[in-house]
C-alpha cells in the first residue's frame, strides 16, 4: 500500500499567502532594476570612446625628399596591402620606377581628402612626379591620411570604430542571422525554438554551427552582463533580452550589436564592432568587403580566441567556410558563390598590431597640453580626434640615431646607464616633430625630456654674449676679450678660480672665436663686466621664467633646464627673437567631425632682431670652427647650421642645441643618478644630433640680415680689420657704426663695405 500523500499544511499555506505579496513586490523591483539598467545605459552614452592621436600626414609633391624605400616604409605603418588590382583603398604595387597607390579618404580638421589612384615616379633620390591616373594629370600635392601614433582608453581599453546601421554590408547581416539568430525579426529577444534548433544543427555537424542564444542576449551579454557562468547570469541575460526588445526597434538593438560585439584581441586593445575588426583584420572599411571577408568576421562572434586567424588559421578557415554553407542553406547565396569564397585564403593583413601608445613621451607631453582645455574623462570617452606634429620620419631617425650612439657610447665609457632626452622642432613654427624621454623609445614614465631638469653648462654661453652684442658700442663679433685667469669673490663663499676646459689660457680672443670655443675664462669677465643680473634679464627675453640663482657661477651654467626648457629657449635664437611656444597639437576635433580648437602659430617679439642675428652668426661657426666641428662626421659639408654644445662639472652632462633651416634639435646624454658620464656635448650629444639633423634636414641655414647691418674683413684670430687678400680674412656682419677702427697687421686701411647681405657671411666659414 502506497502511503497518503502529505498535504500543506494550513500553516503552511496562509505562508505562502502572507509572503505572495513580498515575493511580487521583490520581482517587480527586480524587473524595474533590470529596465533601469537598460534604459540608462542604453539611451545614454552608449560607449566610452577613446581620443585616437593623429601624426602629421606626409605630404608628397615633386621635389619632395621621399625615395621609394620611405613611401613603402610609410605605407606598411598606415597599414597599406600590397595589390596588383588596387580592388579598395589602401592598396599599392610596383612599378620600375615607382609606385602607384589607391590612397584612402580622410576627413581633416580643414577639409576631406577624397580617395585618388595616384602614380608616384621617383628620381634623384625624391619624388619626381605625381600623376592621379584616373584623369591622367598632374597632382601638384597628395596629403596622405595620417598614421594613428596611440590612443587615449578608459580603464577596459576598449576600441570600436561606430558605424549605422546603413552602412553594414547586406552580405554582413545575412551571415549574422544564417549562423547567430535566424528569427531575428519575429523573436522578442529569447527563443526557445532557436535553442533547440541549435542544439540538433550542432549534433548533427559535431561541431559548434548555430548559435542557441539571440542576437539581443548576444548583446545584453556583452554590453550590460560580466562573462561568468551563473544561472543568475543567465535569467538576468533573459530578461534583460526582453526588456530590451519591449522597449527598442529591432534596427537599434542590430545597430548596437554591429558596434557592440568582441571580435578579438590587440595586445591590451579590445576589438569591439565590425567596423574596427574590418579594419584591423583587413584594412578595408566595410562597404569594401567581400564574401570571404565577411564570413571570417562572422566567423569569430562564436569565439575571437578560438577562431583567431592569425593564431588558428586552420580552425578560423573552417569555421568561416562553415558560414558560407549555412548561408546558401537559408538562400542568401547560391552553392557557387560559397565555392569560390571558400577557396580564398583568409586575406587577412601581415601585421595588423597597433599599439596603444607608440610614442609614449611624445603622447605624454600632447595629454598635458590638452588638460589645460580638456577634462581627463573627455579625451577616454568622447571619441576626439587629436591631430599632432609628430613626424613620424624624423621621430624614426631620431630614435635610430639615439640608439646607434648610444650603444657607441656605453661601449666607450663602460656604462650601461646612460639615458637620453631628446626634441626636435620646426624651426620656423616651433612644431615639436620629434621627442624621445628615454633611451628605450616605447618605454612609458620618467619622461626626461619634459621633466628631468639638469644643468645646462655651456648652453648658458650664448645668453651671456647675446647681453653683450645689444650693446654695440662697446661689443661686436670682433671685440677682444681677455681668456685670462680669474679669481671670483662672492660674499660667505670660498674664492672660485675656473678654469677652460682644455687648461690654459688663451689671451687676447675675438668675441666670436671665444663663444665658438667655448672658453670660460673669456665668457666669466665678460658676463662680470656686464653683470649677471643683465643676463638673467636676457635670458626672461629667451622665455625662461623659471627662478634663477645670481650668482657668476650662472654664467657657466649652473642652470637646471629640462630639454624642452633648453628648446623653447633656443627656438627664440632661432626665430630671430621671437618667442615661440613649442606645440605639439595641431587642432582637435569631435566625434561628428566638428573642429573644436585650432592651434595657430603664436608669436611675440622680445629681442631685438640684430644682435639675435650676430649671436647665431657665431653659433654658425661653433659648428666650422669651433667645439661643434664633429657633426661634419654626421651633417653634409653644404648644410650649414648653428648650435652650442654643453657640458657640466665633470662631465655629468653632455648637451647640444642646434638648428638648421629647416629643423631645431635638442639633446641630453647623461646619467639619473648625476653621475659623471664621462662625455662632452661634443662627445654625446652632439653626436645624436647631428646623425638625426644629418639624414632629415635638407635645409641649410639661411640668416635674414636686418637692414641697419655692414661688412667688413676681419682677421680671425685677432679681429682687426685687413684685406680681402689677407691670410686669415672673413667678412663680418656689423651694426652700422660699429666696424672696428683697428687694423690688423696685413691690411691697407680701405672703407668698410656696405651691408653684404646674407652672401657675405659665408665667407665665414
Amino acid at each position: 500500500m502506497r502511503p497518503a500523500r502529505r498535504r500543506p499544511s494550513g500553516g503552511f499555506r496562509r505562508l505562502l499567502v502572507l509572503a505572495a505579496p513580498f515575493l511580487i513586490a521583490g520581482f517587480m523591483a527586480y524587473i524595474a532594476y533590470l529596465d533601469y539598467t537598460v534604459r540608462e545605459q542604453f539611451e545614454g552614452k552608449r560607449w566610452a570612446l577613446p581620443a585616437r592621436v593623429y601624426a602629421d600626414p606626409a605630404e608628397l609633391y615633386a621635389g619632395a625628399h621621399w625615395d621609394a624605400a620611405q613611401l613603402l616604409w610609410l605605407l606598411d605603418e598606415l597599414k597599406y596591402r600590397e595589390d596588383a588590382g588596387l580592388s579598395s583603398q589602401g592598396a599599392y604595387y610596383r612599378t620600375r620606377d615607382g609606385i602607384v597607390l589607391k590612397t584612402r579618404e580622410f576627413k581633416f580638421w580643414d577639409k576631406a581628402e577624397p580617395s585618388r589612384e595616384v602614380r608616384v615616379r621617383f628620381a634623384g633620390g625624391g619624388v619626381a612626379e605625381l600623376v592621379e591616373t584616373g584623369r591622367g594629370q598632374s597632382l601638384p600635392l597628395l596629403r596622405m591620411e595620417p598614421i594613428q601614433i596611440g590612443s587615449f582608453y578608459p580603464a577596459l581599453k576598449e576600441d570600436r570604430v561606430l558605424i549605422k546601421l546603413r552602412q553594414a554590408p547586406d552580405l554582413l547581416l545575412k551571415a549574422l542571422f544564417s549562423t547567430e539568430d535566424r528569427e531575428f525579426y519575429q523573436h522578442h529577444g529569447v527563443s526557445a525554438r532557436g535553442i533547440l534548433r541549435a542544439i540538433v544543427a550542432d549534433i548533427r555537424a559535431g561541431a559548434l554551427v548555430q548559435g542557441g542564444s539571440t542576437l539581443t542576449q548576444q548583446l545584453v551579454k556583452n554590453f550590460f552582463l560580466t562573462s561568468e557562468r551563473t544561472w543568475w547570469r543567465k535569467l538576468n541575460e533573459i530578461f534583460m533580452a526582453l526588456i530590451l526588445e519591449a522597449r527598442y526597434s529591432k534596427e537599434e538593438i542590430l545597430e548596437a550589436y554591429l558596434n557592440e560585439i568582441y571580435l578579438g584581441q590587440d595586445g591590451a586593445r579590445a576589438i569591439h564592432g565590425f567596423g574596427l575588426a574590418s579594419r584591423y583584420y583587413f584594412s578595408r572599411s566595410l562597404d569594401e568587403l567581400e564574401l570571404h571577408h565577411v564570413a571570417l568576421l562572422v566567423a569569430l562572434v562564436r569565439g575571437p580566441s578560438v577562431y583567431d586567424p592569425f593564431k588558428s588559421p586552420d580552425k578560423a578557415h573552417k569555421r568561416r567556410d562553415l558560414v558560407l554553407d549555412e548561408m546558401v542553406e537559408q538562400g542568401y547565396i547560391n552553392a557557387k558563390q560559397a565555392v569560390t569564397a571558400q577557396a580564398r585564403p583568409l586575406d587577412v593583413i601581415q601585421n595588423p598590431h597597433q599599439a596603444i601608445s607608440r610614442y609614449p613621451a611624445f603622447l605624454d607631453l600632447v595629454r598635458r597640453q590638452l588638460q589645460r582645455e580638456y577634462r581627463p574623462e573627455d579625451l577616454t570617452s568622447e571619441g576626439l580626434r587629436i591631430f599632432t606634429t609628430l613626424d613620424v620620419n624624423v621621430q624614426r631617425h631620431l630614435e635610430q640615431a639615439a640608439t646607434t650612439i648610444l650603444k657607441q657610447l656605453d661601449a666607450r665609457t663602460r656604462s650601461t646607464q646612460l639615458e637620453t632626452a631628446a626634441i626636435v622642432t620646426r624651426r620656423a613654427n616651433g612644431e615639436i616633430v620629434a621627442l624621445m624621454g628615454d633611451r628605450d623609445p616605447g618605454a612609458a614614465g620618467f619622461n626626461r625630456a619634459l621633466d628631468a631638469e639638469r644643468q645646462i653648462g655651456s648652453l648658458y654661453k650664448p645668453v651671456v654674449y647675446l647681453t653683450a652684442l645689444a650693446s654695440p658700442r662697446k661689443y661686436t663679433l670682433a671685440t677682444p676679450l681677455q681668456d685670462s685667469a680669474v679669481r671670483v669673490k662672492s660674499p660667505g663663499s670660498p674664492v672660485w678660480l675656473p678654469k677652460n676646459y682644455d687648461n690654459r689660457e688663451h689671451g687676447a680672443v675675438p668675441l666670436y672665436r671665444a663663444l665658438a670655443h667655448s672658453y670660460n675664462l673669456a665668457t666669466i669677465r665678460l658676463g662680470m663686466s656686464l653683470g649677471v643680473g643683465n643676463t638673467v634679464k636676457t635670458l626672461r627675453k629667451l622665455g625662461v621664467d623659471k627662478p634663477v640663482d645670481q650668482v657668476p657661477a650662472l654664467l657657466l651654467g649652473t642652470l637646471a633646464l629640462t630639454p624642452f626648457e633648453v628648446a623653447g629657449m633656443y627656438q627664440t635664437l632661432a626665430s630671430e627673437g621671437f618667442i615661440t611656444p613649442l606645440r605639439a597639437i595641431q587642432a582637435v576635433v569631435a566625434q561628428d567631425g566638428k573642429t573644436l580648437r585650432r592651434y595657430g602659430l603664436s608669436v611675440k617679439q622680445s629681442l631685438d632682431a640684430t644682435s639675435v642675428y650676430l649671436v647665431d652668426t657665431a653659433l654658425r661657426s661653433v659648428l666650422r670652427e669651433g667645439t661643434g666641428r664633429p657633426a661634419y662626421a654626421y651633417l653634409p659639408s653644404t648644410l650649414e647650421a648653428a648650435g652650442k654644445t654643453g657640458t657640466t662639472n665633470e662631465l655629468r652632462d653632455s648637451w647640444f642645441a642646434g638648428f638648421t633651416g629647416d629643423y631645431l634639435g635638442v639633446v641630453w646624454v647623461g646619467r639619473d643618478d648625476n653621475q659623471p658620464a664621462q662625455l662632452t656635448g661634443a662627445q654625446g650629444a652632439l653626436k645624436v644630433w647631428a646623425a638625426t639633423l644629418g639624414a632629415v634636414s635638407h635645409e641649410p641655414l639661411a640668416l635674414d640680415p636686418p637692414d641697419n647691418l655692414e661688412w667688413a674683413w676681419i682677421d680671425r684670430e685677432t679681429g682687426g680689420r685687413t684685406d680681402e687678400g689677407c691670410p686669415g680674412a672673413s667678412r663680418f656682419p656689423f651694426v652700422a657704426g660699429s666696424v672696428p677702427a683697428r687694423w690688423s697687421a696685413c691690411g691697407g686701411g680701405g672703407m668698410p663695405e656696405a651691408a653684404g647681405g646674407e652672401a657675405g657671411i659665408k665667407d665665414l666659414f
